[in-house]
């Protein structure tokens, strides 16, 4: 027997086992096929960008590992990207941040940035057919003064950065517009404190003036969304951070903008999964940025953690897969970059996977039952469900490799291309 028909016979047991739960197989399936994962383009260069190369992130940010192959251009950084789309299933989309900025030999800062410098990546992005996401870029500069950037007291300071935003804000605008698909622009800074600070209050009535002005010019929703990022601390900022999630929960309830939650930016033990429908609850839409702390913000490689599973429960269960926009953002130099994104792009689309397939109108009977006993031992024994053949499946029929063949596919790459890069 051909491996394709094993594949398919081992997903028409697994599909007749689901139905016997009550869920249909295909409908998962086709639910999954229409949720995109934006997946980050810094994964594939280490967070360097093109404005300057060789510089230090700074800011925050630390890249571990010197693994060979780094995308040392955009057309690399594209070819690689292209790689790992060819090897996850589903219609994805790239993430961007300003500082993948292509200058063609006219240095342009990020107060006068427009979408001149990413003419090229949204050309790619439309020959893809696929959508892109954008990020604002507040870290590897020499005007963030003393970890601080919108925050900072120098008046001067804090306008150049609010040009940048409000410039990032017209480039998603027209990143949007040309592709025919929202584009989401977020806004993360890494101001903060290493020790106590004196003023608590002034860096945040600061922040607040200076987002109020980023966002003030009206664009069309149909073609750019604004989202707020929080973080509990930073390498450096340790012990204030102006931007915390108590802060831009209300800065976005307040102003009906965006939050993104992304998952190390909590306490260790603390997941986002729990945030969701209480941000839904007053937020129209909101972004996930999809990491794997260890210890700390550490970005690791997004695994099939029970963490991920929670978040693509809430995602599904909760009905806000049209409100969420799913974000990765992880970096590991460690390890194959182009590995590092297959394995975590697979890994969240497994979660939405697993989420899709619980019998989940079944547990929800019990739970209005009030039987919690009968909740609790289906929601045990459906983590022992047939979900592989089912993802086999779904990979095959996308035309993507089934199981870790895709390995193989990414060992060929690293042969044949990264491994000529110096």
């Amino acid at each position: 027997m051909s491996t394709t028909k094993k594949i398919e016979r081992s997903y028409q047991l697994a599909q007749e086992r689901y139905a016997e739960l009550g869920v249909d197989t295909e409908k998962a399936l086709g639910q999954l096929a229409r949720i995109p994962i934006s997946i980050h383009c810094w994964q594939g260069d280490d967070v360097g960008g093109f404005e300057n190369a060789g510089q230090d992130l700074g800011g925050g940010l630390a890249v571990t590992g010197n693994y060979p192959g780094k995308a040392r251009t955009s057309l690399e950084l594209r070819s690689d990207f292209e790689k790992v789309l060819s090897l996850v299933p589903g219609n994805h989309r790239l993430n961007l941040h300003a500082c993948y900025a292509e200058m063609e030999g006219a240095k342009v800062d990020r107060d006068a940035l427009s979408a001149d410098q990413f003419r090229q990546w949204i050309a790619w992005a439309k020959k893809l057919k696929i959508g892109m996401d954008f990020n604002q870029t507040y870290f590897a500069h020499a005007k963030v003064i003393g970890g601080l950037t919108l925050t900072c007291a120098d008046p001067a300071i804090r306008e150049f950065w609010i040009q940048h935003g409000i410039r990032c804000r017209e480039i998603g605008a027209e990143i949007g517009k040309a592709l025919g698909k929202t584009c989401m622009t977020n806004l993360w800074i890494p101001d903060g404190m290493k020790d106590t600070p004196a003023d608590r209050k002034g860096p945040r009535e600061r922040l607040t003036e200076a987002l109020d002005a980023i966002f003030k010019k009206k664009i069309d929703k149909k073609y750019n969304v604004d989202s707020v990022e929080p973080k509990l601390f930073g390498i450096g900022a340790e012990s204030y951070t102006p931007g915390s999630h108590d802060f831009y929960l209300g800065y976005a309830a307040s102003r009906q903008t965006l939050i993104t939650l992304d998952a190390g930016h909590y306490h260790p033990t603390e997941g986002i999964a729990d945030k969701i429908s209480s941000a839904l609850c007053f937020l129209p839409e909101i972004g996930l940025h999809v990491s794997r702390g260890v210890r700390w913000d550490s970005d690791h490689v997004v695994t099939l953690t029970d963490e991920l599973q929670a978040i693509a429960q809430e995602i599904i269960w909760g009905g806000y897969v049209d409100r969420i926009h799913i974000g990765l953002d992880y970096f590991d130099a460690s390890i194959n970059r182009v590995a590092a994104w297959v394995i975590g792009s697979r890994n969240m689309a497994k979660a939405l996977l697993m989420a899709l397939l619980a019998p989940i109108d079944e547990l929800r009977e019990f739970e209005a039952a009030g039987d919690y006993t009968s909740r609790l031992a289906l929601m045990e024994d459906a983590k022992v469900l047939p979900f592989g053949p089912v993802w086999d499946y779904y990979c095959q029929q996308k035309g993507v490799p089934v199981g870790d063949a895709w390995l193989a596919e990414v060992k060929r790459h690293e042969k044949d291309v990264l491994s000529k890069r110096q």
